[in-house]
């Protein structure tokens, strides 16, 4: 089961702008359930507007009951009386979402450390400074086993030394949760990291969930700015 979360941003409206023919948060929907790998797929909003869009459009949504500071608790509340172990969350400004990335997220949880993973989200490896340096942009850095340490808008590691050939790693906003992280997490006051940063998954680090990160090369592009739009439509095409 996949539900795709409804995140604020700084371009008010972006699920519902047109991409293509279609509004962004259609035409993630639409790529979700395309990859064939999930036995439902749901949109999971506050947001009237975007149940609808969905739902006229042959969908599944679910509206959130309560109000909630992020889509993980939304997510938290819509899969807490469903009988499933693991929840893929896809952000609703993923219209490029591919199916081999989610697959290798899912075949986390069929390994020999599966156990020891509460969570687990992508990254893709960047090199182009101004991203680096973009606060709009999350980084990750991980152990030798590939579990997050840390998530920042900031750069990590800071580049004091720059010969020694830190490879720096963008966050993408897809998750793998088992369905006990994700309502813990529901439950769980927010800390100082996450306040700080404004990062719901530092939540889960501070708590001492483990996250298993998932390298991808597929880069996309995670809709945020009408200038992300722009692109996007370019690449679409």
């Amino acid at each position: 089961m996949i539900p795709a979360r409804y995140a604020a941003s700084r371009f008010p409206g972006k699920l519902m702008q047109d991409l293509a023919g279609k509004t962004v948060i259609l035409r993630t929907y639409e790529a979700t359930i395309a990859t064939n790998l999930f036995d439902d797929v749901f949109v999971v909003t506050d947001s009237n507007i975007i149940y609808n869009e969905i739902v006229n459009n042959g969908g599944k949504a679910i509206l959130s009951k309560k109000e909630h500071d992020c889509g993980s608790d939304r997510i938290a509340e819509a899969v807490e009386l469903m009988d499933i172990d693991v929840v893929i969350n896809v952000q609703g400004d993923e219209p490029f979402t591919d199916k081999t990335s989610l697959a290798k997220l899912i075949d986390v949880f069929k390994g020999d450390d599966d156990k020891n993973i509460d969570l687990a989200s992508l990254m893709v490896h960047i090199t182009d400074e101004d991203e680096i340096n973009n606060p709009n942009t999350v980084k990750v850095i991980i152990d030798q086993s590939d579990f997050a340490l840390y998530f920042s808008r900031s750069p990590i590691p800071y580049p004091r030394d720059k010969n020694v050939g830190v490879k720096y790693y963008k966050h993408k906003g897809v998750y793998a949760f088992r369905k006990q992280a994700i309502l813990d997490f529901y439950k769980l006051p927010m800390q100082v990291l996450e306040a700080s940063e404004k990062l719901e998954q530092l939540r889960y680090l501070e708590y001492g969930k483990r996250i298993k990160m998932v390298e991808t090369d597929v880069q996309g592009v995670e809709i945020d700015t009408p200038e992300d739009l722009e692109r996007a439509k370019k690449l679409w095409k």
